[in-house]
């Protein structure tokens, strides 16, 4: 008997060859659905398909909102004026080869896929105030040739630690690489005390790349402007509070903060970011 494919396919789009980027929604700084959601916002771009969640996703791990049941998704999206399929999801819990290989199967359909990017996060110790560095791990010298002329760190050396499992990640890069697909991991350091919020700035960083890399042509007004009105807010909290100046200012002077100065740091821009402007 033939296995049901886990994927509900919506439509047929007009794709040749197209690229695609990968967004996680369990990130640091929500960062990998933030840029997901505002490609698909502006460019903009179609719904593609579905997965069914039961396949890859135990239903016992429903997380509650506010009372609000929220579901593990997995959903493709396109564009085909930019020839362009994006995915965003939740992270499977179990049979990654099998889950990312219908991801590509899917998108597969319309021809040999050119490029895949995932995007993510990692948590620095660095401040809000220094600029937010792409940071790259690749599956093929073909496109670390390709990303040279771009502002990425392309020379990190990553190896899983002993016992754990590699991410998410690394696994769709030797997933494609099998299927003579260039892939890259592109990985944006976020301060430890926007990981729970957003880094917006962190996004115009990943976005930025994407831009000029796929020819997107996208408008970052918005964009910059909620960098701006995040950066008045945390100087805002500086001016009111002396804890967060001064484990700031440790931080743009490359000291270390203590422990409790860490969680200080953290509970208060939460706060003074939760509130109305």
């Amino acid at each position: 008997m033939t296995e049901k494919h886990p994927f509900t396919i919506y439509w047929e789009p007009p794709l040749q060859n197209p690229s695609l980027i990968v967004g996680w929604s369990e990130d640091a700084g929500k960062l990998g659905s933030k840029v997901v959601d505002y490609l698909t916002q502006k460019l903009p771009a179609k719904e593609l398909a579905e997965m069914e969640p039961t396949s890859f996703f135990p239903l016992g791990e429903v997380v509650v909102e506010d009372d609000v049941a929220m579901f593990p998704t997995s959903k493709l999206y396109c564009c085909p004026e930019k020839n362009l399929v994006i995915f965003k999801s939740s992270l499977p819990r179990s049979q990654w080869h099998k889950f990312l290989n219908a991801v590509l199967d899917v998108v597969g359909n319309y021809g040999h896929l050119s490029e895949v990017y995932t995007i993510g996060s990692m948590v620095s110790l660095s401040a809000h105030t220094v600029p937010r560095q792409l940071l790259a791990v690749v599956n093929s010298t073909e496109i670390k040739r390709a990303l040279r002329k771009y502002e990425i760190v392309g020379n990190m050396n990553y190896e899983t630690p002993p016992g754990q499992r590699p991410t998410l990640s690394s696994f769709l890069l030797w997933v494609a690489k099998r299927r003579n697909t260039p892939a890259a991991s592109l990985w944006v350091p976020i301060p430890f005390y926007l990981v729970s919020t957003e880094d917006p700035w962190a996004c115009r960083r990943a976005l930025e790349f994407l831009d000029q890399r796929l020819n997107l042509r996208l408008d970052f007004r918005d964009l910059d402007e909620e960098v701006e009105r995040q950066a008045a807010k945390i100087a805002q909290a500086r001016s009111h509070s002396p804890h967060v100046d001064a484990g700031i200012r440790k931080l743009e002077n490359n000291e270390g903060v203590t422990h409790d100065e860490s969680e200080r740091l953290i509970r208060e821009i939460e706060e003074f970011l939760k509130q109305k402007d």
